[in-house]
């Protein structure tokens, strides 16, 4: 059997199982699309932790928790005759094609900016008001920050160099910095998060995701400050009982094992 054909088999074994849950399940047939909101939600930032940790088995594992989640959508919308499968496939295949132009078309392109503002253009075209109509209102604000720059920059509202973003960091720090000497707590947040935005910013120009590296950072900072506690626990202390410099021995042990990590 080829490699498509076992493919296609499995995706046809799934949707029948599904069919049979629906049907026989009492906890399968209770769900609505609402009450499968937050559990997918939930999925994909399960994904997301594997991606990080380039754990293969367990990408594999959320995948198919995800898959499950988009049939049991499907399933959901055929019942109501809104939708099925086909339809959910179909369409995604049409945008594919409709959004590639310089590979279904006679369109050319030179390098990933042009299919990026084609892909900005062509969205314009299909009826959308604004290039960033298609960010959705609730995701994460560092998320939001990163997609709204990268749709901007699509039709060209950019800078030129990564050096004029860092300058207009540093403006916003010089910024935030004065309002800290005002004491003024709502220009302070307004500034910071300036400040954020421009970090976020100076990140897609030097290639770097910054949901990804601060995420990165959240996990180094777990395993050290845990490692920390597993030595306090070792001398018979609390953290609490630890002076700062006792503990900054075992945060220095910490920083060592990441770099032989």
């Amino acid at each position: 059997m080829s490699n498509r054909k076992k493919q296609l088999k499995a995706l046809d074994r799934l949707l029948t199982i599904m069919d049979d849950l629906r049907e026989k399940c009492p906890w399968d047939k209770k769900q609505t699309m609402q009450s499968l909101r937050h559990l997918t939600i939930e999925e994909t930032y399960e994904l997301g932790d594997a991606i990080l940790d380039n754990d293969m088995q367990e990408i594999k594992k959320e995948l198919g928790d995800l898959l499950l989640h988009i049939v049991f959508y499907a399933k959901i919308g055929s019942e109501t005759q809104d939708f099925d499968m086909a339809d959910v496939a179909n369409d995604i295949c049409e945008k594919l094609i409709n959004r590639h132009p310089h590979i279904y078309g006679d369109i050319e392109v030179e390098n990933e900016e042009q299919v990026k503002q084609n892909w900005e253009n062509i969205k314009l075209k299909e009826g959308k008001k604004s290039v960033l109509q298609g960010v959705p209102n609730s995701l994460p604000a560092l998320v939001k920050a990163n997609r709204i720059q990268e749709k901007v920059a699509g039709v060209g509202f950019d800078w030129e160099q990564p050096k004029q973003v860092f300058e207009k960091l540093k403006e916003e720090l010089g910024e935030l910095q004065e309002e800290v000497k005002v004491g003024n707590t709502k220009n302070i947040e307004n500034e910071f998060g300036d400040v954020l935005f421009s970090m976020v910013n100076y990140a897609r120009f030097l290639n770097v995701n910054p949901e990804n590296a601060l995420e990165r950072t959240n996990k180094k900072f777990i395993n050290r400050f845990q490692f920390l506690e597993n030595k306090a626990k070792e001398k018979g202390k609390t953290l609490k009982e630890m002076t700062l410099a006792e503990m900054d021995v075992f945060w220095e042990e910490a920083k060592k094992i990441d770099l032989t990590n």
